[in-house]
């Protein structure tokens, strides 16, 4: 018979729901103060796995010379207890600036990938003016047998040989100039990956992914570099293209034609050229006509009406669900109508309000007279018969007092023949 005696029972526990009870707690650090409870618990908390977070992106001081290397310090204090632990499973650096510091991100990239042995490592700079003055992702990380996931901002890539990142499921690369060999040389020494992320990433003209693994295509672009992506990913299911694009085209789709999902979540800004970038839509909305799942940018729903009073056809789709995010402007109107009357398939409906003030784009492209003929008088010859759910969500106001919303919700109500369900919800004010 085992005694336990009282006020000691949590450390009578068998050691594996200890070491659960400790892997619950917020933060690594508190996991690390328990070793002061008992010599029992002394070295328990080598055995939980540990993720380590160090933000400095936040501090107004962080960006002074003598602040990040008051950060490096830390920084290195704490890796130092933490070279004794068993498991690491994430390691996550956000700082300012590496300016004189390369010496000690140098280790912190040895000690992820060589000593620590993480799962999950990101190391992101901010405030670095010029992507020449990026940080040099060290040659020795380019061979790694343990990373899964893996986030880099402000680091350029430049290998001098092949890349081994034989266990990396999920990759993020950003503002960072790349070159499409690189780009190349990533993909072919990463087997496994089945996410690509590109966040402002410049200098490549053509992204060609062959692996039928990596499903999952994220791509961002929000500054003023003008150039075009073409983009060949047959296999991939999920894409997402976000961002500002002036002047050009930026991503232009090619081969897509395994993709299930597609985000178009763009804010494209031609200068006194409307029709192009409807044009510009029309082309990514054929290339996703296939796809299950489609959601759409403000941007993208004041361009359908444009589309609608030019009289270009939206060709029969397969989409079953559709998420709209408009600011549920009058001319939004036609343009969400027509869209829908090539929807035929669609199961599930979600528009999103957007609260911004719209551009006005379809004022551009002619009188007001002939909007109000040519929209207003329009009759949608419309079928939803598959629709059974509808959404309006992040709503500010009464549908009854928006004169945009009330002719919608009717041309919703009438259309969707097997509705089951309808929801407003309204947005937080505080928010």
């Amino acid at each position: 018979m085992v005694v336990v005696r009282e006020g000691d029972r949590l450390s009578n526990l068998p050691e594996p729901i200890l070491l659960y009870i400790l892997s619950m707690l917020p933060n690594s650090k508190q996991v690390v103060q328990t070793s002061v409870l008992s010599s029992q618990w002394r070295f328990l908390w080598k055995s939980v796995p540990a993720s380590l977070d160090f933000d400095f992106s936040d501090d107004p001081k962080a960006y002074r010379e003598k602040h990040i290397l008051a950060y490096v310090a830390s920084v290195n204090r704490e890796l130092h207890y933490w070279r004794f632990c068993e498991k690491i499973k994430s390691f996550r650096v956000f700082i300012h600036s590496y300016v004189n510091i390369d010496r000690d991100i140098d280790f912190w990239v040895y000690f992820a990938t060589n000593i620590g042995k993480v799962e999950e490592f990101s190391l992101k700079f901010y405030v670095i003016t010029y992507p020449d003055l990026a940080y040099k992702f060290p040659e020795f990380a380019y061979t790694n047998t343990v990373l899964r996931n893996l986030a880099l901002g402000f680091c350029q890539l430049r290998p001098s040989g092949d890349v081994k990142w034989s266990n990396l499921v999920s990759l993020s690369i950003g503002d960072v100039d790349m070159t499409e060999d690189v780009m190349e040389k990533v993909l072919l020494g990463s087997p496994n990956l089945e996410c690509l992320e590109l966040d402002n990433v410049v200098g490549i003209r053509r992204l060609e992914i062959s692996s039928v693994k990596l499903r999952k295509l994220i791509l961002k672009h929000d500054n003023d570099e003008c150039h075009c992506l073409e983009i060949h990913a047959p296999y991939i299911r999920h894409l997402e293209i976000w961002g500002l694009c002036c002047k050009e085209m930026h991503f232009q789709l090619r081969n897509v034609a395994s993709l299930v999902t597609a985000v178009v979540s763009l804010n494209v800004y031609f200068p006194k050229n409307a029709e192009k970038e409807c044009k510009y839509l029309q082309e990514l909305l054929h290339h996703v006509a296939h796809v299950e799942n489609l959601e759409l940018s403000p941007w993208c729903i004041e361009c359908l009406s444009i589309l609608e009073l030019k009289g270009w056809p939206i060709p029969p789709s397969n989409w079953k669900f559709l998420k709209l995010n408009a600011a549920l402007e009058k001319l939004d109107y036609p343009g969400i109508c027509s869209f829908l009357s090539s929807s035929s398939n669609l199961e599930t409906l979600i528009i999103d309000w957007f609260n911004r003030k719209p551009r006005k784009l379809l004022s551009k492209c002619t009188n007001e007279d002939e909007r109000l003929r040519r929209l207003w008088t329009r009759y949608f010859n419309c079928s939803l018969p598959h629709l059974k759910t509808i959404k309006f969500i992040n709503f500010y106001g009464k549908p009854r007092e928006n004169s945009s919303v009330l002719p919608l919700v009717k041309f919703l109500q009438k259309n969707a023949t097997t509705l089951k369900e309808f929801v407003i919800s309204r947005k937080n004010r505080g928010k």
